[in-house]
């Protein structure tokens, strides 16, 4: 979508933790406001950042329902709600007397673009975990199943599915380049992964830019959390499979999980809410972790990880299990002849 009027988006907030909303304040270079100014990008609505409430938010909503205000994006943060017996009314719109799972297939209807911001807006998330009482749902799944509260069958008036930013919380990066792509009309199917992800942030490894990788190479672990080794072999840390670009898009210019000293937990997957272990525990049989970097066999990792454990450098296999450089790097002296 290219028009002289700025792209109307209107975000909603179901059962969340609000995060993906905190998060996208911490946008930088520029600041959230200025990046929408600049891009053309009218914020309709937001319950946590606009002024209005009450009748003048319903009145938002009714007026993008009935044509009168173009609805371009449907932003809805926070999982579905369809409990208790399919009703919806473990979450009703204040004031309005009737659920917000009402409210959000209506609004889909007449929306251009409906972007699930987060993992429990696309898949359920944290709010579908445990026995799930509230029937909590994404968009458009249910976990790794299409469905979810639309249909695996929806398609926006742009004829595109849920646009699915997932993350835990998301980087704000992904949510205002999203918003970015919508608004040039750069956004086609092909630019969505198997689920329903931008692939401009999916098509990489949460292990692509690791400051742990030199012990991840070498296979040098650490043993208990704030040691510098490689966190998959012990720690459960999956950023060898999991999809983003976490530490080459730094947050607030450079941050990442792991280096704040946290595992990856692949919170951009459906279902990485409930692994069947800790967090912090790396499930093995035989000694070998059960899950393997992205596209290895079992048979070559076993082989490459003999191979790079005999030819651990002293320095590294000391640093690994350590809090801090015990060993620091000896600079290299070329001899001249």
């Amino acid at each position: 979508m290219t028009t002289d009027r700025p792209l109307n988006v209107l975000w909603l907030q179901s059962a969340g933790c609000g995060g993906c909303t905190i998060a996208l304040l911490g946008a930088e270079s520029p600041g959230l406001a200025t990046a929408l100014e600049g891009a053309g990008i009218n914020l309709l609505w937001h319950p946590a950042l606009s002024e209005a409430s009450g009748r003048e938010a319903l009145e938002i909503l009714d007026a993008c329902l009935d044509g009168s205000t173009p609805l371009d994006v449907l932003c809805l943060e926070g999982a579905l709600l369809r409990g208790p017996n399919n009703t919806g009314r473990f979450h009703m719109l204040s004031g309005t007397g009737e659920p917000m799972i009402d409210w959000v297939r209506r609004l889909a209807e007449v929306a251009r673009y409906t972007v699930a911001v987060g993992t429990c807006a696309a898949y359920g998330g944290v709010s579908a975990a445990g026995g799930n009482e509230t029937d909590a749902c994404g968009l458009q799944y249910e976990g790794d199943v299409p469905g979810g509260l639309l249909g695996d069958g929806y398609r926006s008036e742009a004829d595109l599915p849920v646009i699915n930013v997932a993350g835990c919380p998301t980087h704000p990066g992904w949510v205002l380049e999203t918003l970015l792509s919508l608004r040039q009309g750069e956004f086609f199917d092909g630019d969505l992964d198997a689920l329903g992800r931008p692939r401009f942030y999916t098509e990489h490894l949460v292990h692509h830019g690791c400051p742990r990788n030199e012990y991840y190479e070498f296979k040098a672990s650490a043993q208990e959390p704030s040691q510098l080794g490689c966190l998959m072999e012990n720690l459960g840390c999956l950023g060898t499979q999991a999809l983003a670009d976490c530490n080459l898009r730094l947050w607030h210019g450079e941050g990442s999980c792991l280096r704040g000293g946290f595992a990856c937990i692949n919170c951009t997957a459906p279902g990485f809410e409930e692994p069947g272990h800790t967090f912090t525990e790396t499930p093995k049989v035989a000694g070998i972790p059960t899950g393997l970097p992205t596209d290895m066999p079992k048979a070559w990792f076993v082989a490459l990880a003999s191979l790079s454990k005999s030819a651990t450098p002293n320095r590294v296999r000391r640093n690994a299990v350590s809090d801090h450089t015990v060993v620091p790097p000896v600079q290299y002296r070329k001899r001249i002849k």
